[in-house]
Formats: structure tokens, sequence, C-alpha cells
């Protein structure tokens, strides 16, 4: 079978729509290598066939796309390299939600708060006490989306010896989690209270209580953008005259591995006293 026809960088340039100099990066980065290349003047050759690649170059490239990750791409056989395609936009889709909610948290703290509240649709609810397995440990914004998802792993496993997971696990917040407090922070996970007398794993009661929420997506979960939500409800409570009467939470209901950047997976709760019933009119 006769081999394509070998053509100069110029012509493979033109033909590609690639410039002579992303050749020659893409050739001393690996991605894409000349078939031949002239001993005598380094003038680079490439087969007709490898347009085919070129053209996918340009194309990844046009997503900004790394090229290690486009050399892994080409390299991948069969239908890999539209997974690794779709692994890749994935996770800009999801880095670009993120940074709209971090642009939507900037406005509102440059506005002096205002407009928090419109993001959120604060809710109220009724929450039954609940016996829940604990880990708790000091820890910084930048450990949390490791630590979180590792301990409820550990929780979860133990839950399974008391019958399994009885609720949403939920995150308490006992001090502030910034750049200079490292909280604690309590991870819980309910299990069945009817099982208490037979549980050896760290756990306590956490009591009922009436509580006010907002529901906030995944993109919305990284911080310091979580931190609008917070505010939203905190504010919220403050313009009701409700009193706050235990340490904010984040009740993660939905599955975090499956969820995208828009889905809702978490909500921000903060305990509320109840208000007191309104006294009878005289005469009543």
């Amino acid at each position: 079978m006769e081999e394509d026809a070998l053509l100069g960088i110029g012509a493979f340039a033109r033909r590609s729509r690639l410039s002579q100099k992303a050749l020659r990066l893409y050739d001393g980065q690996g991605v894409l290598r000349p078939d031949r290349v002239d001993p005598d003047t380094g003038y680079r050759y490439y087969r007709e066939s490898r347009l085919v690649d070129a053209r996918r170059i340009r194309l990844m490239r046009g997503l900004d796309m790394p090229l290690a990750v486009v050399a892994e791409v080409l390299a991948a056989p069969g239908a890999e390299g539209a997974r690794l395609v779709a692994e890749y936009w994935a996770a800009v889709e999801h880095r670009i939600a993120a940074q709209r909610e971090l642009a939507a948290y900037l406005r509102i703290q440059l506005s002096g708060g205002e407009g928090s509240l419109d993001m959120f649709d604060i809710q109220q609810r009724e929450v039954p006490e609940q016996l829940v397995l604990t880990e708790q440990r000091h820890a910084g914004p930048e450990d949390l989306p490791t630590w979180i998802p590792a301990a409820c792993d550990r929780l979860f496993g133990a839950a399974e010896a008391y019958g399994g997971v009885f609720g949403a696990p939920f995150v308490v917040y006992h001090g502030e989690v910034n750049e200079d407090s490292d909280g604690p922070v309590e991870l819980c996970v309910p299990v069945d209270r009817d099982r208490s007398a037979e549980i050896t794993h760290p756990c306590r009661v956490e009591p009922a209580h009436h509580e006010a929420y907002a529901t906030i997506t995944k993109a919305q979960v990284v911080y310091p953008q979580i931190l609008a939500a917070y505010d939203a409800v905190f504010q919220w409570a403050r313009r009701q005259g409700r009193e706050v009467a235990g340490e904010p939470r984040e009740v993660y209901f939905a599955d975090w591995a499956g969820a995208g950047g828009g889905d809702p997976v978490c909500d921000i709760a903060v305990p509320l006293a109840v208000p007191p019933a309104p006294e009878a009119s005289r005469g009543a």
C-alpha cells in the first residue's frame, strides 16, 4: 500500500491551520512529532494523514485544553479519547459555575451585603431528635473538601453495624472556619435511635429543633462563596427577629459524586428558638 505524501512544515501548517511556531511547540512537547526531520537543515515533514490529529489539536486548544491533556486524548484508544474530553469539559463547567457564584458573592460583599437575601429562598422546618455517629476535628477551609467526604465514608461504614444510615449527614460548625480560625467542625451521620445501647462508636443525641435553611447547589458549596448562603440565613433571622439557638450546619442530602455544578446538594441551616405563642387576649 502506497504511503501518504510528506508535507513540509509550511504546507502542513496551512492545511491544518496551525502556525509553524505551534507545530514546533507541539513537537517539543511530544504532542505532534514530525514524521521526518532533515538531518542537515532540521526541516520538519509530516505525512498527510497526520492532518487529522493536527486539526483535532486545534479544536482541543480552542477549549483551552492543556497540552498534557491533548497528548493524552490523542494517545487514547477508541472511545477513550471521547471520555477524556467529556471529563475535561465537565471539570471546566464546574469551575466556571463556581467562579460565577464567587463573582456573585463578591458583588454582595462590595455592596455592603445588599442582595444576599435575593439569591436564596429561605425556608423553615422542624427537625426531630436524632442519634448521630460523630467525628470531630479542627480544620481550615482548605481541609474541608478532603476531610468531609473521607469522614463520611468512615462513618457510613461504621453505621452499617447499627442498621445503616437513617438520614442525611450534616456538618456542624462549633466555631468559625476561615483563614484565621479552624472550628472545630463535627460531622454527624444519623443512625437508628433504638439501637443506641449497642453503639460503641462516638455518638450523641442531636436535639429536636426548629431551623431556617437555604438550599444551595454544588457550585455554591465552594469556599468562600458558600458564605453568601450563611449570610443570607443569618440576615433573614435578624430581620424576622428570630433568636439563633444553635450552631450553623450544612446538611448534605444528595449524591455528591453524581451531582452537577447546578444541582441542589446541600442545605445551609441555622437552629432557631421557637417564638413564644401569642398571649390570649384579655377577657377571652
